[in-house]
């Protein structure tokens, strides 16, 4: 699909005839007259959050305390942002780096800005921030015990300090996608070392002091938080906004009507959108309440998945997990939970990365157990020695959503009706993320993906044996030297085309089922200039320079 500005919703037969890349390309081209405006300094943004389980990044794995950290912290690098910058495209700049290079397959060096100030907060109380600061937070988040993402930098060597605004990375081995990983609002935050000497870590609130554009003012537990402009901010005239409210609100019902009510200058739900059900049923309303509200639709990096745990019996079993994948009517979930709007994604890399992620329609062998084939399932479990089917439990959390719900109850119906008993275990968050999240599950987990910006992250995560976010257990040496050999090469090109042969290969193998993504509906209200929504946690580094035209 090619740029657009903003127009009413595609309907279903249309988006129905496009493949899953073509879905992942829909973005917003502003006009001209919005461009060339002059920004407004001042005003208060208020956005829909999660009430985080604690304020330490490097100790869990909870977008609800990323999101936060992507309006306080900054990164070594970072994604461009803006109307320019489609869904789903990542494009590094710099931030804390002014520039950076290689010297050799695994040697990176970063020059930072000089003058880069520190949240004027005890205890760091606006000191400037050098390169001791960013070879600290680079070896806390490697070392520190009970990180669950510090495979994520596994590959680093040593990081050193040459001079105060010089940070020199070495590598284990080459790895391309570092520079991307660093820019990761769920990796890369620069931390203070005199935060968690203070606290011993950076679980409270309190803590939460960065050098990006805005400051943690205020907690207020199951209510909000309050952010104000970081007076010292090393970009010069941003941010344009004062302050941010961040409300908390885990109902759906209530925070669409708060929605409704002008409350939030964001859509309600994760990466600031409307449910295509919502936005249905409701579209009279929004036009008459919220008038000029900007729109963009763009496919999801959250799939909806049914996780199995491949090291044990019955999912050990290949035709097993085949059965399972060919029970699934994943046409009749995206009807039910999305109002017939969908992508199929090959497996392992989602459609919304669609730089790097195979079209579905290329899957070749593989595609075959994509399909609806309840008969085929019931075939294959007999094969494998399951005539009368088998019962498992099905580990589940909601996120707060009513079409997730949904979702994983059509999905136990299908289980059933091919002879899977599948019983569901609801688990509340804090449980779900320090358990079943780390593979931590008896037979089947329903629920969604970590939305990574590139495709290793969702590779290495899900299928490198060493991975602790392995959730599906999986110790395939074929998979894994795909894996490992895509991260080495430096031709884009070619490095696709391993992609490409991996989606293949776990296309075949069925590690886990992926079910769809759904195409989002961004919104953000008229007044609200130069922003633009994306895939991914970057909720401050997409509206950093944003500004209120009211």
């Amino acid at each position: 699909m090619n740029e657009r500005q903003t127009s009413p919703l595609i309907d279903r037969r249309d988006w129905l005839k496009l493949s899953g890349a073509a879905l992942a390309g829909a973005a917003l081209t502003p006009p001209r007259a919005a461009l060339a405006q002059t920004p407004k300094r001042g005003g208060t943004l208020t956005v829909r959050v999660w009430d985080p389980p604690h304020f330490d990044p490097y100790l869990i794995v909870a977008y609800k305390t990323q999101i936060v950290y992507s309006f306080t912290h900054s990164r070594l690098l970072k994604h461009k942002a803006g109307p320019s910058v489609p869904p789903g495209s990542f494009v590094l700049e710099g931030d804390l780096a002014e520039s950076w290079s290689q010297s050799d397959d695994t040697t990176y060096i970063f020059k930072l800005r000089k003058g880069v100030r520190w949240h004027p907060k005890p205890p760091v109380n606006g000191r400037e921030l050098t390169a001791e600061d960013v070879v600290y937070s680079l070896d806390r988040f490697r070392t520190v015990k009970g990180n669950p993402q510090n495979y994520l930098l596994a590959m680093v060597d040593r990081v050193e300090a040459p001079d105060r605004y010089t940070v020199k990375v070495i590598l284990k081995e080459p790895y391309v996608w570092f520079p991307d990983v660093v820019a990761n609002p769920m990796t890369g935050a620069i931390v203070a070392r005199e935060c968690v000497e203070k606290f011993g870590d950076l679980k409270k609130w309190e803590a939460t002091v960065g050098s990006g554009p805005w400051m943690l003012d205020s907690y207020r537990p199951n209510v909000g938080m309050t952010l104000v402009r970081h007076p010292q901010y090393f970009v010069p005239g941003l941010p344009y906004v004062d302050g941010v409210e961040l409300v908390i609100d885990e109902d759906q019902a209530s925070r669409m009507a708060a929605f409704l009510g002008r409350k939030y200058d964001l859509g309600p739900e994760f990466m600031a959108t409307i449910p295509r059900t919502d936005w249905n049923a409701l579209k009279d309303q929004i036009q008459k309440r919220r008038p000029g509200l900007r729109t963009v639709e763009f496919s999801s990096a959250v799939r909806g998945n049914v996780y199995v745990r491949t090291d044990k019996p019955p999912f050990s079993d290949v035709r097993v997990r085949r059965a399972v994948s060919l029970a699934v009517n994943r046409q009749a979930v995206i009807d039910a939970v999305a109002d017939g709007v969908g992508v199929l994604n090959s497996p392992g890399v989602p459609a919304a990365l669609r730089d790097w992620s195979l079209p579905f329609d290329q899957l070749g062998e593989g595609a075959r157990y994509y399909k609806y084939d309840p008969a085929e399932a019931r075939r294959l479990l007999a094969e494998a020695g399951y005539p009368k089917g088998f019962q498992t439990v099905v580990d589940f959390h909601s996120f707060g959503t009513v079409q997730a719900v949904d979702a994983v109850q059509l999905v136990i119906k299908d289980l059933k009706d091919v002879g899977i008993d599948a019983r569901l275990n609801q688990k509340e968050y804090g449980a779900f993320i320090a358990t079943t999240a780390l593979g931590k599950y008896e037979g089947i987990v329903y629920g969604p993906n970590t939305p990574f910006l590139e495709p290793d992250s969702f590779l290495a995560t899900a299928y490198l044996p060493d991975s602790p976010r392995n959730m599906l257990h999986v110790n395939d040496p074929v998979l894994t030297d795909l894996v490992l050999r895509q991260r080495r090469v430096q031709d884009p090109a070619r490095r696709r085309e391993l992609i490409h042969e991996t989606q293949r290969h776990l296309s075949k193998q069925v590690y886990g089922v992926d079910v769809f993504s759904a195409v989002v509906i961004g919104v953000w209200d008229q007044a609200l200039k130069n922003y633009a929504p994306n895939i991914g946690y970057d909720y401050g580094g997409r509206l950093m320079a944003a500004w209120l035209d009211r």
